[in-house]
């Protein structure tokens, strides 16, 4: 969702641009106050503010500003600013988040992989480890050796989740066919 800031008459003329570039919901405020409200109840992806706000309510701009949470801030002074201009200026903002965000969700997964891969492999040996003691009795034995092929399927689930480039190879594959 796109939060778009300005109190300019081609508001809704940008806001069904902005969401025609972008597929994203666009939500109008027409004063930094609204977009603060607007701002502490909901996440947005980008707010785009009017230069002009940001000059003449540097008090409001400031409050705003500290509301942002995850949003991309976006200045543009929509006076001069084409409909074009515009429209191209938040969508490379969104292209550059969405890549931003893929990587680090990328960067997430590989160390989290790495993670259970080290425990799994600490789990194994050590149960492996207590499987050759020569005075385990019986019923701890076959406990353990439960536990330890618990561990190997486990692995082997681990092993068999595709990487995230491998995901995304098959969804863009899927899309692909869809037409």
């Amino acid at each position: 969702m796109i939060l778009l800031v300005t109190p300019s008459e081609r508001a809704s003329g940008c806001a069904a641009a902005l969401h025609e570039a972008t597929n994203e919901e666009v939500v109008v405020a027409k004063s930094l106050v609204r977009a603060t409200t607007l701002l502490r109840a909901e996440s947005y992806l980008a707010v785009v503010l009017d230069q002009y706000l940001l000059e003449t309510e540097p008090h409001e701009a400031e409050t705003a500003f500290e509301h942002l949470g995850t949003a991309i801030p976006l200045q543009i002074n929509l006076a001069v600013s084409g409909m074009e201009r515009l429209v191209r200026e938040v969508h490379a903002a969104v292209q550059r988040r969405r890549r931003e965000e893929g990587i680090a969700r990328q960067a997430a997964l590989a160390r989290l992989r790495s993670e259970l891969n080290c425990t799994i492999t600490a789990l194994l040996l050590s149960s492996e480890l207590a499987l050759e003691a020569s005075d385990l009795p019986p019923a701890a034995a076959e406990k353990l050796q439960a536990v330890h092929d618990l561990v190997k399927r486990l692995r082997g689930e681990l092993e068999s989740i595709p990487t995230t480039e491998e995901f995304e190879a098959i969804a863009s594959r899927s899309n692909g066919f869809r037409g």
